[in-house]
């Protein structure tokens, strides 16, 4: 199995801080992978497991590197993933969403990492329900404005990130990201609402706007272009 950083078509305006981009796969490769192809990896075809890594490999990767910090490290990470994906597949049995299961894998991957990294995540309890975070006013593509946002993500807990990348990066629904993280939907909305209240807050101390401008939240709007 190829690295991400080798399979990933990069684009010419990548952002600088690591994190890769890259057109969405259209048609259906865009959310869940059609059962069948899951099926069909299932039994050992080759190929129908590679249009499942080339539909999720970006988000892995991102994901990961996000958590870590390290593109090589990241780079590793995600290939782990995928090869216990694969080991792993025929027990898939359909009771979650495929990119559910997915992230449980990379969630579990990522701890052991920290784990031997001797970096404990912090927990949090929940509440009942949140707000989402609106839109930073200045322009996401002004890199010191990306590296700000970053930065301020980069600092929180393992599990404030989690939570908060899983939803504004990969972009899974708050009863997915329960299932994924494998926690109460409450702790879910706690630790979103959490993550976001604390980059508002350093963006606020770092100078950058953060206001009532219609549109997608913030880090959704960032990673539109990244794959799944």
């Amino acid at each position: 199995m190829a690295r991400p950083s080798a399979e990933h078509a990069e684009t010419a305006d990548a952002p600088p801080d690591g994190t890769v981009v890259r057109e969405r796969p259209a048609g259906k490769w865009r959310g869940q992978p059609d059962g069948e192809i899951v099926r069909r990896a299932q039994c050992g075809d080759q190929a129908a497991f590679a249009v499942l890594v080339r539909a999720q490999e970006t988000r892995v990767f991102n994901y990961v590197f996000r958590l870590l910090g390290d593109r090589a490290l990241a780079e590793d990470v995600t290939q782990e993933v995928f090869l216990r994906v694969f080991q792993a597949l025929p027990t898939f049995s359909f009771r979650c969403k495929f990119t559910t299961w997915l992230f449980q894998v990379t969630k579990n991957r990522v701890l052991d990492e920290i784990r031997t990294s001797d970096r404990r995540p912090l927990h949090f309890d929940g509440v009942d329900d949140v707000p989402s975070l609106e839109g930073v006013d200045a322009q996401l593509e002004r890199r010191e404005t990306l590296a700000a946002v970053w930065q301020a993500i980069e600092v929180l807990s393992v599990d404030l990130k989690m939570a908060l990348l899983l939803r504004d990066v990969v972009g899974l629904s708050y009863p997915e990201i329960a299932d994924t993280l494998e926690i109460p939907l409450s702790t879910v909305k706690w630790r979103i609402f959490s993550a976001r209240e604390k980059v508002t807050v350093a963006l606020a101390r770092a100078d950058v706007v953060h206001g009532d401008a219609e549109g997608p939240e913030w880090l959704t709007a960032r990673n539109q272009a990244t794959a799944g």
